[in-house]
């Protein structure tokens, strides 16, 4: 029943889907208690690699609701804050197969493969993660300790991360990775976590409180042993903008 089911899965694809072109996905969440930035991944049934989470386009679908809905089906997320960031076009990249994995021994999927990759920021612990009938396994892998990628996943991986840095330049990020209520400590190992490297606190408190983009609650967190820190919430209106038209400085 199982290999019905993978089948017919297989044959809507190839049936329904676009040929040469995929979308993959780097889906990124920040665990904070572990202050740790995990990638999502997951292993077709068989195969020994891990690869990122992807899909195809449909005949008659928008490549970007493409991407919203591989998002949706992995994570049960709406909303999600997503961007393009790079093509991946190597007349090669289609032709290594992921050892084990039936599904793709199929000659439509051994074609050549244009993928376009984005970047997501997730809530960690508000994803609800989906399997499907063709994968076998699907997991949060933190960045620093990632295992073997199949296909050029690796690659992609790489660059959207170098992406998400360089864009950190001139859009904040935050808000669809931390909790709704954050210290400013909570924010910066945020972006330290992501740069990866340590920044100045007072240099970084000052510049993230003159872009106007936090909220005082009025309240503090409450620490062991420590002076309590403020809670921040992040300013809607002023982060929308700053998303749209940019921050123009330079961490």
């Amino acid at each position: 029943m199982k290999e019905e089911i993978q089948h017919k899965e297989v044959q809507d694809i190839i049936e329904n889907s676009l040929p040469h072109i995929a979308i993959d996905c780097v889906i990124l969440g920040y665990h904070s208690e572990e202050k740790s930035l995990k990638v999502l991944l997951l292993r077709f049934q068989g195969a020994k690699k891990w690869v990122l989470p992807g899909g195809f386009i449909l005949k008659d679908e928008p490549v970007e609701e493409a991407a919203y809905r591989v998002l949706k089906n992995r994570t049960g997320l709406d909303n999600i804050y997503l961007k393009q960031f790079a093509v991946f076009g190597d007349p090669n990249r289609s032709k290594e197969h992921i050892e084990g994995a039936d599904q793709i021994r199929n000659p439509w999927f051994n074609q050549r493969f244009i993928s376009i990759g984005y970047y997501a920021l997730v809530d960690y612990k508000s994803v609800n993660i989906a399997q499907d009938n063709v994968s076998e396994d699907i997991q949060w892998k933190e960045i620093d300790a990632l295992p073997e990628l199949g296909l050029d996943h690796s690659h992609i991986l790489h660059n959207g991360l170098f992406s998400l840095r360089e864009s950190l330049s001139l859009h904040p990020v935050g808000r669809s990775l931390l909790p709704e209520q954050f210290t400013l400590p909570e924010l910066q190992s945020l972006y330290e976590i992501i740069l990866g490297r340590t920044l100045n606190r007072g240099n970084f408190y000052r510049k993230i409180m003159n872009y106007n983009l936090l909220i005082d609650t009025g309240e503090i967190k409450t620490t062991k042993g420590h002076r309590s820190p403020k809670l921040y919430a992040f300013n809607k209106e002023t982060y929308d903008d700053a998303v749209k038209n940019g921050l123009q400085s330079i961490w």
